[in-house]
């Protein structure tokens, strides 16, 4: 009795490892896609402002400045349309991976409750 509990104990802890393993290799994925997304939002965000600051530093008179505040105005509205579509977009990777864990938990559950021995299962009543 206690050999065939000590088996059955080691088969579920491996397959307790084996789906951890899994689940942990779905999160990192889903870490480093999401913040690989966010560094290239950040970089081009970045790359624009200090562009535009650049050229403000450039400006030496007040009609300088009236043609640089529109374009200021633009990188700015670019930038947050960056962020929000980065958002967008993490957001969607996190629900893809959600769904991705809730299928192996599906599937682990199914596995587990087709293993169950018949006989630990309760009997159905005729009675009704």
């Amino acid at each position: 009795m206690s050999y065939q509990f000590a088996e059955q104990f080691s088969v579920y802890a491996q397959q307790f490892a084996a789906v951890a393993s899994r689940v942990n290799k779905l999160a990192l994925e889903n870490a480093e896609t999401l913040l690989d997304v966010q560094l290239r939002t950040l970089e081009k965000n970045v790359d624009a402002t200090t562009s535009y600051l650049g050229e403000l530093a450039e400006a030496r008179d007040l009609d300088a400045y009236r043609t640089l505040w529109p374009k200021g105005l633009q990188v700015a509205r670019d930038n947050v349309e960056r962020v929000a579509a980065a958002s967008q977009e993490v957001i969607g990777l996190a629900l893809k991976t959600s769904e991705a864990l809730g299928q192996l938990a599906k599937s682990q559950f199914e596995a587990a409750a087709g293993a169950a021995p018949a006989a630990t299962r309760p009997a159905k009543s005729a009675k009704h």
